[in-house]
């Protein structure tokens, strides 16, 4: 714990340092964590890029929350129908303990991250929106280090997506064509340029501009259905947040049509209070009876509707199991920050598994979220265009009326709902530090629904436990990468950032 005003905990400690730059140079906590994401989604090729869309949770001192839905949109706005369905490449990676994704240029989705950065930080930041990309302008320009996580994803498969185009390939390869070793500098052609447009011009530029029209023409030559008229029609919404009690807590999260928020809910709301205060056997396997009920439903009501807002409404109902039964790694980056006047804000950004397109001379990967399986369960292409996809995504802020002020969040694709709920109860219910909260062994129901099965690393007691079980060797990124700052009572900070993605930590601006 150290005095500070501004707290971040971002995916590795170079993001983190770029947060305290900018609180350093006089940023609150929300213009940290914007720059903190920004620098994160274009450090780390394979797992986020600013082609990507996300959430942000903002609470403000006086406790009221708003959350910037910057999520990706089904695009292909008056294009003919038999354009739809290809431009797709299937890929199947050791990544994650086995993945399968949909890549190539017809999985790509409109983006919102650089829009929803834009409005967070329009409403509650402090410096002026060209200062917080001076630190991943800097990066782009020298080059930044390959980190463990991006190293780890692309020799576990993902150079079948990120080798195929000429311009990709060079960005992440050596002289001899194998993947970059972990640390090696990575130059990204057109990069620097692209961020320094961004930060001039504001998300215009590729919203409609010069930059949404370079890479628009890219993807529709190559057989996609992006289209200019789709970025320029891109909107961020405000939503109100997902309130839940957890003990002398009060967690805002994302609503729907999103998902992920209320499936922690949901799993907060069942779990209860932990037996004896701690995870003995009986609480193991109730978190996992929780998981494979909510993710079930999530399955059979939730993923395949048009417009999920009844279902999630009867999902954030439940107070047990019963209720929910009978009922017929990816690549994510999140930062959490906080400062003493009590600014929090939560910040989740996803690409998918990416895409493999780099449109040329721009340096920007693009996602792959219309490939990605788990979240078009209804179809490939099969939404209407403008339609938000469902994410699991859960960025969350929360305090507990005695001076408290916390952030926290985690990537992960459906390991977010298990992750999060866990560290959450940690914190709320068992009163164990931001460190030891998230560093405690975790367990994720998988397979659902046809074939659940409890994940879990070594430290926890499965011995209960009625499902299959997947026994990990050692704390594994396959279970997320959280991220946590929090404001104590006393205006003192802390952050802790996950040990399975060498995340970094900073509290700066004194």
């Amino acid at each position: 714990m150290a005095m500070g005003r501004v707290a971040i905990a971002a995916p590795s400690a170079l993001a983190a340092a770029a947060g305290a730059a900018i609180a350093d140079a006089g940023g609150n906590a929300v213009d940290a964590a914007i720059a903190a994401s920004i620098f994160a989604s274009i450090s780390e090729p394979g797992v986020c890029s600013l082609g990507a869309g996300g959430f942000i949770t903002v609470m403000s001192p006086e406790g009221e929350s708003v959350v910037y839905d910057g999520q990706v949109e089904m695009p292909g706005r008056g294009l003919p129908p038999e354009r739809f369905g290809q431009g797709m490449f299937e890929v199947s990676m050791a990544y994650g303990g086995g993945t399968t994704t949909l890549a190539g240029p017809g999985s790509v989705a409109t983006p919102g991250s650089v829009a929803a950065w834009a409005a967070s930080t329009t409403a509650h930041g402090r410096l002026p929106w060209p200062e917080l990309w001076e630190p991943s302008i800097g990066a782009a320009v020298s080059g930044f280090p390959l980190p463990a996580a991006s190293h780890r994803y692309l020799t576990q498969g993902a150079m079948e997506i990120f080798g195929r185009e000429e311009a990709s390939r060079a960005a992440v390869t050596g002289d001899d064509g194998m993947p970059l070793p972990n640390g090696a500098t990575v130059h990204v052609d057109g990069l620097a340029e692209s961020l320094i447009q961004l930060a001039e011009e504001g998300p215009a530029c590729l919203h409609g501009g010069d930059l949404g029209r370079r890479i628009a023409d890219a993807v529709e030559a190559e057989g996609g259905i992006l289209t200019i008229d789709d970025l320029a029609a891109y909107r961020v919404m405000r939503r109100p947040p997902l309130r839940v009690a957890s003990a002398d807590w009060t967690l805002a999260t994302v609503p729907p049509p999103a998902v992920g928020g209320a499936a922690v809910a949901a799993v907060l709301r069942i779990m209860g209070e932990l037996p004896d205060g701690s995870w003995d056997a009986t609480a193991v396997a109730r978190l996992a009876e929780a998981l494979a009920a909510v993710f079930t439903y999530r399955a059979a009501r939730v993923d395949r509707e048009e417009s999920p807002e009844q279902a999630v409404t009867e999902l954030l109902g439940a107070s047990t199991t019963e209720q929910l039964t009978g009922v017929g790694a990816a690549s994510t980056i999140h930062v959490s920050a906080v400062d003493t006047d009590g600014l929090a804000c939560s910040a989740t950004m996803s690409a998918g598994y990416g895409s493999g397109v780099l449109p040329a001379g721009t340096g920007i990967w693009l996602n792959n979220c219309l490939g990605e399986l788990e979240l078009n369960r209804r179809g490939v292409h099969a939404l209407p265009a403008g339609t938000r996809l469902p994410s699991n995504m859960a960025p969350s802020v929360a305090h507990d009326g005695a001076g408290r002020v916390m952030a926290v969040g985690t990537p992960g694709a459906d390991r977010i709902t298990s992750a999060l709920a866990m560290v959450i109860l940690n914190i709320t219910r068992l009163g164990l530090s931001l460190e030891d909260a998230i560093a405690y062994p975790r367990l994720h129901v998988e397979g659902w629904p046809d074939h659940p099965r409890a994940a879990y690393e070594p430290g926890l007691d499965v011995s209960a436990v009625t499902l299959p079980t997947r026994p990990f060797e050692e704390p594994s990124m396959f279970f997320g990468g959280a991220a946590a700052a929090l404001r104590h009572a006393d205006r003192t900070l802390a952050a802790a950032a996950d040990p399975r993605r060498t995340g970094g930590t900073a509290i700066a601006g004194e």
